[in-house]
């Protein structure tokens, strides 16, 4: 299935520091949802995780995701993004800082202290094959 392009007012969106929530699928096919940071590369979204959390196995196995998006001036409106997971660890630690900038303005270590004891770092890059919703 060819990717899908988001529309302009999505990408404006997700542009912004808003959360957004990941939707993944457990072993046993039941859903694990995450709130999360994101930044978007054209029409591809980016999050950070790390390589023991559940989502990351999840995504591991099975790397359909979905993602949805609130406008948090018209909550009525959302954006679903189906679609697949690619994960490396290249670029983890540079994409977390980029993000906390993005939300808290100050690097991810400065943020949260405790973030040394961190795993390492994953880059989730979500390629969109679905967009439903009103954005």
């Amino acid at each position: 299935m060819p990717a899908a392009v988001l529309s302009d007012r999505l990408k404006a969106l997700l542009d912004r520091p808003v959360f957004v929530v990941v939707g993944t699928i457990m072993p046993d096919g039941s859903p694990q949802l995450s709130p999360v940071w994101v930044k978007r590369e054209g029409d591809h979204v980016l999050f950070s995780t790390t390589v023991d959390r559940q989502k990351k196995k999840n995504l591991d196995r099975d790397p359909r995701v979905s993602v949805e998006v609130h406008d948090p001036d018209s909550p009525y409106e959302y954006a679903e993004i189906r679609g697949t997971a690619e994960l490396t660890t290249e670029g983890g630690p540079q994409l977390i800082d980029e993000l906390s900038l993005k939300y808290t303005g100050k690097k991810y270590a400065e943020f949260n202290p405790a973030s040394g004891q961190d795993a390492e770092r994953v880059v989730v890059r979500i390629i969109p094959r679905k967009v439903v919703g009103s954005l």
